[in-house]
């Protein structure tokens, strides 16, 4: 029987490519490199801010011009992270379901702490009391390291828990924590990418999300 759930944030809970791209985009024509394209972008994200900026700077950038556009992307990004960013259709009554069942839940995300904490704050407060974002402390996914103090903080442990995401590096993440772990089929990666990753359970609409972790919290 299942207890808690740790989610993935950007592409499992919220669509965020755009104001990532926005905000990636900015840095990059202020830092006078050329723009990427949404796709572009889906593929770079998923290990944090800095890996994005790494990822979408051209080859032959070097430092502190990538370090610049890093600090240009995050200053940015503090006042675009919500202009087009939002749910995926069905995950506050997903949410709402799991929670009445007794589920607890936390959030664990690559994203800048400071976007992360103020997003699901706001939006999964009701629902969510854990959350973990990126800081210069701790690993970012795939190391287990987050997902550990997520679930010291709800009380339980790694048997008791589930992991939700959209990504290899979700995956990755779980099977590294020794955990189950659920691909949602929405997010920035498609299944090819899931399979890839060894992922043996993957849902197609939140619906068919909650429907799997009540029947997991009921086992």
């Amino acid at each position: 029987m299942k207890k808690a759930i740790v989610f993935d944030l950007d592409g499992t809970l919220l669509n965020t490519l755009e104001d990532l791209c926005d905000s990636t985009n900015f840095a990059l024509e202020k830092c006078g490199f050329p723009k990427r394209s949404l796709g572009e972008v889906r593929r770079f994200v998923g290990n944090g801010i800095r890996k994005l900026i790494e990822r979408a700077v051209p080859e032959t950038a070097e430092e502190p011009a990538i370090t610049e556009c890093y600090e240009i992307f995050c200053e940015h990004y503090k006042g675009n992270m919500e202009n087009k960013t939002a749910e995926y259709e069905g995950i506050s009554d997903m949410l709402d379901a799991l929670y009445q069942a007794g589920y607890k839940m936390a959030i664990v995300t690559n994203k800048a702490d400071f976007a992360a904490q103020a997003l699901c704050s706001r939006l999964f407060g009701k629902y969510v009391h854990t959350v973990v974002g990126s800081v210069d402390a701790r690993p970012n996914k795939p190391a287990p390291d987050g997902v550990y103090y997520a679930l010291e903080q709800m009380g339980v442990k790694k048997s008791e828990a589930v992991f939700v995401g959209d990504s290899e590096v979700d995956i990755e993440t779980a099977k590294n924590a020794e955990m189950d772990a659920i691909g949602v089929l929405w997010g920035f990666r498609d299944t090819a990418d899931l399979q890839k990753a060894g992922v043996k359970m993957t849902v197609k609409d939140t619906k068919e999300l909650k429907n799997l972790l009540l029947s997991l919290k009921n086992r």
